[in-house]
């Protein structure tokens, strides 16, 4: 039985590579399949794992929502580019090949602010 660590892991996890211990039924015991590393299962039981939970506060909630629905005002998924026009930090963006297969595609940018639209060809 080896008893090397190389990092700090959760029990469920080889400690030598990361990969997942299955329980051996006939050895009582832990083995990873990858480094072939083994562990009684009695030293497994000494260890003690805690968790943390952490919870959304009710302002990030309300963020979470501001932004869901400006997202749902636009054409498309969200990138940090000004807009001319109206100087907001992000535009929503749609990409389409209009032009032939060895050229790059055209992105079309949509303000959720101003609806100004430009486009680029990359």
């Amino acid at each position: 039985m080896a008893s090397v660590s190389h990092f700090n892991c959760d029990v469920n996890f080889c400690p030598r590579c990361g990969a997942i211990l299955p329980t051996l039924g006939i050895h009582g015991g832990l083995a990873c399949v990858v480094c072939k590393f083994e562990i009684d299962i009695e030293v497994m039981e000494e260890l003690e794992v805690k968790y943390t939970i952490e919870f959304n506060t009710k302002s990030d909630y309300i963020e979470e929502q501001q932004l869901k629905s400006a997202q749902s005002k636009t054409d498309g998924p969200l990138v940090e580019r000004k807009c001319p026009k109206c100087g907001n930090d992000t535009m929503s963006y749609a990409s389409l090949q209009l032009r032939s297969a060895d050229e790059g595609q055209t992105i079309f940018y949509t303000c959720p602010k101003c609806q100004y639209k430009e486009t680029e060809n990359s």
